[in-house]
């Protein structure tokens, strides 16, 4: 679950701001970007899907270095 993750994160030291939840579905090699973790208003993300087009590629390059091509 993002939520239980997410917490391991800020147990760890990982700043709220920069924790975002998406998924990785290795049959299609593509990354949805919706999570509960998601819904920020006050960094302007009001819905479950990251809707800035920055941190939206910031993690699909993550995905990307961890789990390989995209």
């Amino acid at each position: 679950m993002h939520a239980d993750c997410e917490s391991v994160l800020l147990q760890h030291g990982s700043r709220q701001a920069n924790i975002w939840g998406a998924d990785w579905n290795p049959f299609t090699q593509k990354v949805t970007f919706e999570s509960l973790i998601n819904i920020r208003p006050s960094q302007n993300n009001r819905s479950m899907e990251i809707q800035d087009p920055i941190i939206r590629e910031r993690v699909a390059q993550i995905v990307q270095q961890l789990l390989g091509s995209i």
